[in-house]
């Protein structure tokens, strides 16, 4: 029997903060109590899952490759994250990718009495749960690059 973990909730430390991790976005909305419509950005193991999601524009493939804890929204306006040589990544290639997020309410620091009811997994690592800073997160189109955070 194959598990299917299409709709389950994970809480996990990634390689910048405290995040939910799942492949279903509307339950990831439904716990953070935002806006359905808001889209999540989608954290994937490796070069060869994000040629799947979108194309990365020629002049900028050299800095996305090279660019550490960075997520970047492409021309077809997804934002996508490739995690890089952590003990997150080796988790990541296990499922490919997962809409992700930090392990909050909107607008509110982490509370992990609130969470942990709401998940469904939690995967504790060595070094626990610490809540340090959000990726950077870069905006690109075939021409230019801006910094959003």
């Amino acid at each position: 029997m194959k598990t299917s973990f299409s709709h389950l909730v994970f809480l996990v430390q990634t390689d910048t903060t405290i995040g939910l991790l799942s492949k279903d976005a509307y339950r990831l909305s439904k716990i953070k109590q935002r806006d359905k419509k808001k889209p999540f950005l989608k954290s994937v193991s490796s070069f060869k899952t994000l040629k799947d999601e979108t194309r990365v524009p020629i002049k900028f493939k050299k800095f996305i490759r090279r660019k550490r804890k960075a997520t970047f929204i492409y021309p077809n306006k997804k934002a996508i994250r490739v995690v890089q040589d952590t003990s997150h990544q080796k988790f990541l290639q296990k499922f490919g990718w997962f809409y992700s997020t930090s392990a909050n309410k909107s607008g509110e620091n982490f509370d992990f009495n609130y969470i942990e009811d709401k998940v469904d997994i939690i995967v504790f690592n060595q070094i626990g749960f610490l809540d340090k800073s959000s990726s950077a997160l870069f905006a690109l189109n075939k021409e230019h690059i801006r910094r959003k955070r």
